[in-house]
């Protein structure tokens, strides 16, 4: 697979013209296990990103009773931090070495796009943004869609063109030259 072989210029300078970097049908096991896989990794995740909140949380209770009610104020902070420490947590993660939250890697799941490239700090924060609000506003079912096709990509994952796959049967490549 060659990247930055696409048309020479335009918004997709880095990506390939041929097909996708991952066939299900050429490597079945690297798709094999992956939903229930990513089920797990998600319920990691929910933990990580709940220890500190409620930490924070915890911190605004006792300085609230500290400061005689004064503190509770800041009350109005945490919904809008939890969200921050949420996007802030996926972008890093998936725009790290290892293109994987903390969930995913515990279970050897990896994210890529489409033509096999790793993740980005912007596609991360937008993978975490579509996947609430996804689940959100069209209720947990959407999620189902998963069963349906032969990589288990969610909605998500469709519109983002990313594609989640089995790190530990990957054969490791290098990763190519990142374009900031």
């Amino acid at each position: 697979m060659s990247y930055g072989s696409g048309n020479g210029g335009g918004w997709n300078k880095g990506a390939p013209n041929d097909a996708p970097a991952f066939d299900p049908d050429a490597e079945p096991d690297l798709f094999r296990g992956v939903l229930t896989r990513r089920v797990i990794a998600f319920i990691i995740d929910v933990i990580v990103l709940s220890v500190p909140v409620a930490l924070g949380y915890l911190f605004i209770a006792v300085f609230g009773l500290l400061t005689l009610g004064l503190g509770w104020a800041l009350f109005w902070l945490a919904w809008p931090a939890t969200i921050v420490w949420a996007v802030i947590y996926y972008g890093t993660t998936f725009g790290g070495p290892h293109s994987a939250t903390i969930g995913m890697r515990v279970m050897d799941l990896e994210l890529r796009t489409w033509y096999g490239a790793p993740g980005y700090f912007v596609l991360g924060a937008a993978h975490a943004v579509l996947f609430w609000t996804s689940i959100s506003f069209l209720s947990p079912l959407i999620l189902l869609i998963g069963l349906f096709n032969a990589r288990g990509r969610l909605a998500h994952d469709i519109v983002l063109g990313t594609v989640v796959i089995n790190n530990s049967l990957r054969s490791r490549v290098g990763q190519p030259a990142r374009t900031y």
